[in-house]
């Protein structure tokens, strides 16, 4: 399972980054600026309300070390591929998904490294492993940053090649999403089960709680029920394979998936189970 972890989920985790790169144009940022009420809300509820939503939970539930600084990485995650798929069942606004995807990406070179920087002394105290936000940085720089940039210049050089590739490449990325979440949960089973019990009840209600908050944020603020939908589920669903990648990055266990990873990689299985009703129930509606 070393290999898994040190080689073959950082190569996924870039594959999924190029695909979403792929998918993005200049137009894709410069709508930004055509809806800024709807993409300043859609990207607060991300980067504000989702990390402190997840820390609040690890008070109320009483989650502490390794599991609680990895309920925080989980809550630094952007959303992905999928959240754009699940905004387009939902007969949401795809194009501020898209958006609202490529921006939180993009930021998350400087939010990621202090909020875990922080987070891994706060909950770990004494026993928090070594980490520095210069590492953190590199780190998502290199498996997020520079992939997503480097698909935007391929559609920008090659954007007929890569409108035929897109959906190939978008559902690659989706399939390999699965395939590391069902892969670190198998690294770590002895883990998994030690810790299934705590974390089960805390990620279940807050992928839930973080749905209904982008709901009621976005509906509170006169935003289309159209944006409405997609701020919601923005919310609800993360790109849990970066937070797997943190955390092999920041943890020192030398093999399988630590604790720090075990909430990515489970609430990568509990959003979809909870998100579901809600998208069908939006795409009625």
């Amino acid at each position: 399972m070393d290999i898994f972890v040190n080689g073959a989920l950082p190569l996924s985790l870039v594959v999924i980054m190029l695909s979403l790169g792929i998918g993005l144009t200049l137009d894709d940022f410069k709508r930004v600026m055509i809806r800024p009420e709807a993409f300043a809300i859609g990207a607060g509820a991300q980067i504000v309300f989702v990390p402190l939503m997840a820390y609040l939970m690890t008070l109320m539930f009483g989650i502490t070390g390794e599991l609680a600084f990895g309920i925080m990485l989980l809550s630094l995650c952007p959303g992905g591929v999928t959240t754009n798929i699940a905004t387009k069942i939902a007969k949401g606004d795809v194009a501020l998904s898209v958006s609202l995807t490529a921006v939180v990406s993009l930021l998350n070179i400087i939010t990621v490294p202090f909020v875990a920087s922080w987070s891994v002394i706060h909950f770990m105290g004494a026993n928090a492993p070594e980490v520095t936000i210069t590492g953190l940085a590199l780190a998502v720089f290199v498996v997020t940053t520079i992939p997503v940039l480097l698909g935007m210049t391929v559609r920008y050089l090659r954007p007929r090649f890569s409108i035929r590739i897109e959906p190939t490449f978008s559902l690659i990325g989706a399939g390999l999403f699965s395939i590391i979440v069902v892969a670190a949960l198998f690294s770590g089973w002895d883990t998994f089960t030690a810790n299934i019990s705590k974390l089960g009840p805390i990620l279940v209600t807050l992928s839930l709680s973080l749905l209904i908050m982008g709901l009621l944020v976005a509906k509170a603020s006169g935003l289309a029920w159209k944006e409405v939908k997609t701020v919601s589920i923005e919310a609800g669903l993360q790109n849990a394979t970066v937070g797997i990648a943190l955390a092999s990055f920041v943890s020192t266990q030398s093999g399988g998936l630590s604790e720090m990873g075990l909430p990515s990689a489970v609430y990568g299985i509990v959003m979809y189970i909870v998100v579901a009703p809600f998208v069908f129930w939006y795409r009625k509606t």
